[in-house]
């Protein structure tokens, strides 16, 4: 038998730590003369790993989480009213326990998608499923699929996850069929998985945003059923990034 197809009887039985790491692995056993019994306790022990760094590497790529800066750049100081007790709260994720939803309301740039992608972060780290979006991708994705077939399982990618972020709710308005997509999602997940909407409106100004949906009502209402709501205030981070850059480039 040869190495390479070794090898790929490994991959085979997904033993993918020793498909990898065949010959490193073996060149050690030998050196290290390790008995038969620690031998094979030693590759169960690395292919558990194995198993779950590529778990959690699958879910942070079906995610979409993007790129983000992480809790410990956050400048609780610059947000006012912002409760960092309450927030250090969320991150212990029994909101996804309950099915609870969560909404970041408040301006722009003031954190709210940051928290957001940092909680869907949290989530799959600890084996949990999460998908990221936006409210019009959302709707666009949904909106594109013509059959209904195709439709079932473009749907299931936003109700499946454990946690469901969508982002970005107010900066643009829906047509009512955008509505009515927005509202099979949430009523779908309604009591079986948790949602995480940020929100730069109240929501007695959502009909601004969908003029005329008929389903308005009834999408408050199950997103709020179960739900807490987090107030943010303050100045844009961009803009205060921005203004500091410019203030060292003047210096230099």
């Amino acid at each position: 038998m040869t190495l390479q197809s070794i090898e790929d009887q490994f991959k085979e039985l997904k033993l993918y730590y020793l498909s990898e790491n065949y010959e490193e692995f073996i060149k050690r056993a030998e050196d290290s003369a390790i008995k038969p019994r620690d031998l094979v306790e030693k590759i169960t022990t690395l292919e558990i790993v194995e198993k779950a760094n590529r778990s959690t590497a699958r879910r942070l790529r079906e995610a979409r989480i993007g790129k983000f800066k992480t809790m410990d750049d956050f400048d609780w100081a610059w947000s006012s009213k912002l409760n960092k007790t309450q927030i250090d709260r969320l991150f212990t994720l029994e909101f996804l326990d309950s099915h609870s939803n969560l909404l970041l309301a408040g301006p722009q740039g003031v954190g709210k998608t940051m928290i957001a992608r940092n909680l869907a972060w949290r989530a799959i780290m600890t084996g949990k499923t999460a998908c990221f979006t936006t409210a019009s991708k959302l709707a666009s994705d949904l909106g594109q699929q013509n059959m209904p077939s195709n439709f079932e399982r473009r749907l299931s990618k936003f109700v499946r996850p454990d946690l469901l972020i969508i982002d970005e709710v107010g900066y643009l308005s829906f047509d009512c069929q955008a509505a009515d997509l927005l509202f099979e999602v949430i009523s779908r997940r309604y009591e079986t998985g948790s949602i995480i909407l940020t929100t730069n409106l109240a929501f007695k100004d959502w009909n601004t945003i969908f003029p005329g949906a008929a389903c308005l009502t009834a999408m408050i209402d199950r997103l709020t059923h179960h739900c807490e709501v987090i107030s943010f205030e303050g100045k844009s981070f961009r803009t205060k990034e921005a203004a500091e850059r410019n203030r060292l480039n003047k210096k230099t």
